[in-house]
């Protein structure tokens, strides 16, 4: 369950009284107090307060911070100090809740800065806030210029593939499809790893239709046609009404001379699975007459041989069951 995150506000301005000072410390405040905008004088206090406890840095912080808004190295070190501050704490507690507050605050500064950003999500990656998440990834994307883009969608992409909402996950990547069409062969893999095989072949024929395609993962464009064979001739049923099988098939048998023996049993394959033997056998015979390389026969031919074998076998076992009964 979400813990529903305050809304971030401005810290209320200290007074000088609020603030107890050590007399080790009075020659920093003295300096501060002639140079509150420089940056140089606050960095010297928080080194020489380095072994004080957290509480105490963190006070020094929001002082420097109230005269320095602007400031990427203070906003970095605060950051990342609260972040060792919570570690081994509960994650749904009010001390995470109160870092945020503070990344929330950062971020009305520091907004075009993307390093800031992948430092928020790595963050929110660790505690269980997926709409606060998803939210703020879609934030970074609105603030960031689309050449910048580059280094959220990565993490956007784990954080939804990770997340176990397979639609919100499915609307995400084609968002990222639109910034990036070459990311396709990435989507599949999503898409296979959730069991949405139809969309799946769908997105490899699109592939294959592209002139142009090259895998930015190695494969072979015959690799790639392989691939969707053997989704296409192993699902029937989901790829119905989405793509015409068959016709497929045959286009790659067309598309290639050699090395098309999986594809005619990919083709024979898609028949037996639908129960539609006649037609298998068909395949088969016409494969046998048609293929150039001894490979390719000798492939096509013991599919075929098991084919034959295991209809026997089931003509066998039904005889026997009949002759029980």
């Amino acid at each position: 369950a979400e813990v529903a995150t305050p809304v971030a506000t401005q810290p209320k301005a200290m007074s000088p009284s609020s603030v107890t000072v050590a007399v080790e410390d009075i020659l920093y405040e003295e300096d501060l107090l002639r140079n509150a905008f420089s940056l140089k004088y606050w960095m010297r206090y928080l080194d020489a307060k380095r072994k004080t406890p957290a509480a105490s840095r963190n006070v020094l912080f929001e002082r420097a911070l109230k005269h320095l808004p602007g400031s990427y190295k203070l906003w970095r070190m605060y950051m990342r100090e609260r972040r060792e501050q919570l570690k081994g704490q509960c994650p749904l507690g009010a001390a995470h809740a109160q870092a945020v507050l503070v990344f929330e605050r950062a971020l009305i500064f520091m907004h075009k800065m993307p390093r800031i950003w992948l430092e928020y999500f790595e963050f929110l990656l660790e505690v269980p806030r997926a709409t606060h998440t998803r939210h703020a990834f879609d934030r970074a994307l609105r603030s960031l210029p689309v050449t910048q883009h580059e280094r959220i969608w990565p993490l956007y992409l784990r954080f939804v593939s990770q997340l176990g909402v397979t639609e919100t996950a499915v609307r995400v990547y084609h968002r990222y499809l639109k910034y990036e069409p070459d990311g396709a062969e990435e989507y599949i893999e999503f898409l296979l790893s959730v069991g949405r095989v139809g969309e799946a072949a769908q997105r490899l024929a699109e592939l294959l239709n592209r002139e142009n395609f090259v895998s930015l993962r190695g494969q072979t464009r015959h690799s790639t046609w392989l691939r969707l064979c053997r989704l296409l001739s192993e699902n029937p049923l989901q790829v119905a009404g989405k793509l015409r099988a068959e016709a497929i098939i045959r286009g790659g048998l067309r598309e290639f001379e050699s090395e098309v023996g999986y594809i005619w049993v990919s083709l024979a394959d898609l028949f037996i699975r639908q129960a539609q033997f006649e037609q298998a056998r068909d395949v088969y015979e016409e494969a046998i007459t048609s293929v150039m390389t001894v490979r390719d026969f000798s492939l096509v031919f013991d599919a075929y041989a098991q084919y034959e074998e295991s209809m026997i076998t089931n003509a066998m076992d039904s005889l026997a069951e009949l002759e029980a009964a």
